[in-house]
């Protein structure tokens, strides 16, 4: 691909360019995935973004420039995270409370994890560019049946009110499970005389509103972000590793599963700053120690990167929870939905880090190591939530220091 379109000498900066506007797909995708589902529901919305992934991956196989292969991969992106994001709603309304925990953790991550193993498989075997990207679209059209399995949600139903829809999914999940279902799911009169109780509105001014606070989102903003260039960084500078490029791929996709599995178990018995600071301080100190690796251990290079990854990696998968238990209810998914926004920005950014490795292979590796111990330090200033009901309003979120 690089050779084909010249993407070489004085035009080597389309390559990662290319990378960050997939990115810039992902950040366009997280707002546009955010709104529709409350309209259109979240079933309708998955699948035409799976369609939306599928399509436009088709066509960038009838590529003939470098442009029209960066535009169709860049509504790509939106596609790939906006099904990314409702499926993973979607699965947490559907599922009861015992498997919600797994599915939103282990179940979604390890199976990221294994799609991303099966790139390099792939790759190793089908050397083409086009007839690559045709075999990684294909499975894309296995989804299609899905439509008559998956239901939509009985919550986003409920909340538009359409109830009989609902009492059907629910009636037929109760059949599945063996377990009874009451003759009366819903008082239907009830609940659409109930008025739901006026709210307070808020906006996105009230994750500053007091210094307290706004030191909180702005540590928040800068934790996802660093953590995000630390991962796509290691992720994306795989080609630069000694050794085969394949292999090494390969191995990056594999060291995310025993991190997700530690990040699992952290979460579950430890508090969240020394989990998340613990885990932070591993992958950027072993990073940093890769200079000082002598030119000949090879395999210790690529070992201590692979480290990195795995403290990266938990450390990212926990970053969910903990925005969570942070912020009261009023604000949740707006203070969510910023903090992602950062981590989308340093996904955009995370190209350049690996580029700067032209000019010295050691940098990229230094700025990531130092920038992520740096919010290593900074995570332990940060309120502790492990053991406390998540605050319901600004003044329980105020308590905490």
């Amino acid at each position: 691909l690089l050779l084909q379109w010249n993407l070489v000498c004085e035009d080597d900066w389309k390559a990662p360019l290319t990378t960050s506007l997939f990115f810039v797909g992902v950040l366009i995708g997280s707002f546009v995935s955010g709104a529709p589902p409350g309209r259109f529901g979240r079933k309708s919305i998955l699948f035409s973004t799976m369609a939306v992934q599928t399509g436009f991956s088709f066509l960038q196989i009838f590529s003939t420039s470098w442009e029209m292969f960066t535009v169709l991969f860049l509504i790509v992106g939106m596609g790939q995270i906006s099904n990314y994001v409702v499926a993973f709603i979607l699965g947490t309304e559907i599922l009861g409370k015992s498997v919600r925990i797994i599915f939103s953790t282990l179940g979604v991550c390890i199976f990221f994890a294994i799609g991303y193993m099966l790139l390099p498989v792939f790759a190793y075997f089908i050397r083409d560019w086009r007839m690559l990207l045709l075999a990684l679209t294909v499975p894309g059209l296995f989804c299609i049946p899905l439509w008559w399995i998956i239901p939509e949600s009985p919550r986003w139903l409920i909340s538009q009110g359409r109830y009989k829809e609902a009492e059907v999914i629910i009636r037929k999940a109760a059949k599945i499970n063996g377990v009874p279902a009451p003759a009366v799911l819903f008082d239907t009169a009830e609940m659409q005389d109930s008025k739901p109780q006026q709210q307070q509105k808020a906006i996105l001014l009230d994750l500053f509103r007091t210094r307290n606070i706004a030191t909180i989102t702005i540590m928040s903003l800068l934790l996802w972000f660093f953590t995000s260039v630390g991962y796509f960084g290691l992720s994306l500078s795989t080609p630069n590793w000694h050794g085969n490029a394949y292999i090494n791929c390969f191995l990056s996709a594999v060291i995310e599963v025993p991190a997700y599995v530690i990040a699992w178990l952290l979460l579950r018995s430890l508090p969240r700053r020394y989990s998340l600071s613990s885990t932070l301080f591993l992958g950027g100190g072993v990073v940093l120690l890769i200079q000082l690796v002598p030119a000949d251990f090879n395999v210790l290079s690529v070992g201590l990167v692979m480290l990195g990854k795995f403290g990266i990696t938990a450390a990212f998968s926990m970053l969910y929870v903990y925005s969570v238990e942070l912020y009261p209810t009023l604000v949740r998914n707006m203070a969510v939905g910023a903090t992602s926004t950062a981590s989308r920005l340093g996904s955009i950014v995370a190209p350049y880090f690996v580029y700067l490795g032209a000019y010295d292979r050691f940098l990229p590796y230094i700025l990531m190591g130092s920038l992520t111990v740096l919010i290593g330090i900074l995570t332990l200033f940060l309120p502790e939530s492990y053991g406390n009901p998540l605050p319901e309003s600004f003044e329980e979120m105020l308590k905490v220091k």
